[in-house]
This record gives C-alpha cells, sequence and structure tokens, in this order.
C-alpha cells in the first residue's frame, strides 16, 4: 500500500481484537477509510466491511480493497496492468507539473504514470475495476516518487527509488469475505456516519490542522484526473484551500467530533486518536461516554519520518527541530449497556509498545 501520514498499519491487531471482542460482530463501518488498511484486515479477518471517504483517491482504494473481490476482478485485472504496463510513456499536463516544475517523480516515469492513466479513462471500465487499476498505478508511482511520504514537498536531490523504472502489481486482492460483500462509499464522513449502519463502527478523523488533500493532492488529480489549478512550489491543487474539513479545524473539532459521535449507526464504536490531537484524552472520554462504557488502550509508537529528520525551507535549508519523536495512540472502544466488552478487560493506562 502507499506510504501514508495517519496510517494504522501498526495498530491493526489491536483494532483486530477489539472488534473480535465484539460478540457476534460481522459488519464494521469504516467511517475514515484513508489507505483502506484497517478495512482490508478486516475483510481478511471475514468481516463484511461498509469503507467510506470523502477523497477520490481514498475512494479508489476502499474499491480496491474492501469493495473489489479476488473471485472477480483479479483475473480482469491481471490482463489490464500486463497490457497497461507495456504502453510506452506520453507527457503531457502531468509530467510538465510534477516531474519537470515540481520534482515528484523522474519524467521517464511522470510520461507513463501519464500514458497509463489516459489509456484508463479511455477504456471507460467498470467503477470498481477501474478502481483497481488506478490503485496499480498509485502505488507503482508511490514506490518511485521522490518525497518523505507526503507531498507537501519533495526532495531537493532524488530519492534513489525515483531513478528505478515505474512497474505495475495486481493489488493485493482478497476473497470475498465470509460476513458478505464489502462496500467503498464516496460521502462526507458525517453523511457516512448517519447512512451506514453496522455492528462496529471504526472513527479515524483527521485530528490536526494538517490536511490528508494537501498531504496526498498528487494521489487526488492522479484519481480525478481533471487538470486542477494548482500553486505554490508544491504544485497543489487550487482546491486544496476551498476544501476544508472541520477536523482540520480545531475551533470546530469538537463539535464535529460530537455531531459524529451521536450520528453513528452502529451499537459498539471504536476510535482511534492521537495524544498530539485537538482534543485531550479526557474530553474524548466524555463525548465517547455518551454512548456507554469507555475501554481505552494506550499504545507508544514513533513518529512519521518528517519528524525524524527535521524541518526545512523550499531551498533545502533547515529552519527547525523537531520535537518529541514518539507519540500515544488512543484506542477507544465503547458499547452501550446489554453488550460486554469484559474480553478487553478493565480500562487500561499501560503504554503498549508500538514499533
Amino acid at each position: 500500500m502507499i506510504k501514508y501520514l495517519g496510517s494504522k498499519r501498526t495498530l491493526v491487531p489491536a483494532i483486530l481484537d477489539v472488534v473480535r471482542a465484539v460478540p457476534g460482530a460481522r459488519t464494521v463501518v469504516d467511517l475514515f477509510s484513508g489507505t483502506a488498511r484497517v478495512g482490508h484486515a478486516l475483510k481478511a479477518a471475514g468481516y463484511r466491511v461498509r469503507a467510506n471517504d470523502h477523497l477520490a483517491y481514498a475512494h479508489a482504494l476502499g474499491r480496491c480493497y474492501v469493495e473489489a473481490d479476488r473471485e472477480t476482478h483479479e483475473r480482469d485485472a491481471e490482463r489490464l496492468v500486463a497490457e497497461l504496463g507495456a504502453l510506452p510513456g506520453r507527457a503531457g499536463w502531468f509530467t510538465e507539473t510534477f516531474c519537470e516544475r515540481a520534482r515528484y517523480f523522474q519524467p521517464k516515469n511522470g510520461a507513463r504514470i501519464e500514458a497509463i492513466r489516459e489509456e484508463i479513462a479511455r477504456k471507460c471500465l467498470p467503477p470498481v475495476l477501474e478502481a483497481v487499476l488506478l490503485v496499480s498505478l498509485m502505488e507503482a508511482a508511490d514506490r518511485v516518487d521522490s518525497t518523505t511520504g507526503v507531498q507537501m514537498a519533495y526532495l531537493k536531490q532524488w530519492a534513489s527509488r525515483a531513478h528505478k523504472d515505474l512497474a505495475l502489481r495486481v493489488p493485493a486482492l482478497l476473497p470475498r469475505a465470509a460476513a458478505g460483500a464489502g462496500e467503498a462509499h464516496g460521502l462526507d464522513a458525517l453523511e457516512a456516519a448517519a447512512t451506514l449502519d453496522g455492528d462496529v463502527a471504526y472513527l479515524d478523523p483527521p485530528y490536526n490542522q494538517h490536511s490528508y488533500l494537501g498531504n496526498y493532492h498528487v494521489w487526488e488529480t492522479l484519481v480525478r484526473w481533471d487538470a486542477p489549478a494548482v500553486y505554490g512550489t508544491a504544485m497543489k491543487r487550487t482546491d486544496c484551500r476551498e476544501r476544508r474539513s472541520p477536523f482540520n479545524s480545531r475551533r470546530r473539532f469538537r463539535e464535529a467530533y460530537a455531531q459524529l459521535v451521536a450520528a453513528v449507526r452502529a451499537p459498539v464504536v471504536v476510535a482511534s486518536f492521537s495524544d498530539e490531537g485537538f482534543l485531550a484524552r479526557a474530553e474524548l472520554e466524555a463525548l465517547l461516554a455518551t454512548r456507554g462504557r469507555v475501554h481505552v488502550l494506550a499504545h507508544d509508537y514513533k513518529r512519521y519520518v518528517g519528524a525524524q529528520i527535521g524541518i526545512y525551507d523550499p531551498r533545502g535549508r533547515k529552519v527547525g527541530t523537531p520535537g518529541r519523536l514518539r507519540n500515544v495512540e488512543y484506542l477507544f472502544a465503547v458499547a452501550p449497556e446489554g453488550i460486554s466488552l469484559d474480553a478487553l478487560g478493565a480500562p487500561v493506562d499501560a503504554l503498549r509498545a508500538l514499533p
């Protein structure tokens, strides 16, 4: 899967343990699915997953890793990936913007990304199969990019991986889950919370001022394929300034989170949150306690790579130093009276170390 700030890769086993502790759970709603890493793991564990994310690239990832089933889509995907992978490059707007005016990819790879994306658009494929191919292309591009993992900027010197040739692979599709076919939606989170029902809802909203659209604007443009107006050294889409989420606002976050918690259509809520987020643990517990008894699991983990290497200006000059290098990731599990989560034990404060 793509490099992703906020990925729950290291937390997935703990999330699975919490969901498994819910008696009789079959359907899990993931309201901020992002890379679909959590949804993919839940599907592999046999749960029916209803994933949601309002960003186009994340919706494509959800369709690929949650909605697409191996037995239905893998054969066609293999054939099309081989066909697309043989296309020669054809430079245009994407190459000029992200490889010449900016330096996210080597121009040779930018031209191939562009040719492949144009061919995917030309084929007018069924949406789920198209999403599988878009994810194949996104992941191939991610393997030859020149960033620290976010698209707020690119490296001053080319990353060694950027010199490699772009190579498509079929994504790791899963067979249909035992509990039923998965779904991927592209709704606003509050609309999805009020629309999608299940046995468990997983909440992982943005928790600070950093927008996922701004951090991954190249993927948004690759999936939308709309050649938007761009600005700045990073060549961000201009709608990064306009599509503001209340979850990226300190002033608006608490109200938005309270509305989200109230709207969820699942008896059990599982929520992850970092200690560097807009709300303190006690505030989160108070909001979640409106739905039942709150269990808290705390995990210590290493911050993302940008926090490890320091802070630089657009000319590559170091202008600041990072603060703490580790954070605490909280996992809250909330159930109403009548649903026991006793398998989790009592609320705990002890930190569990994550890689």
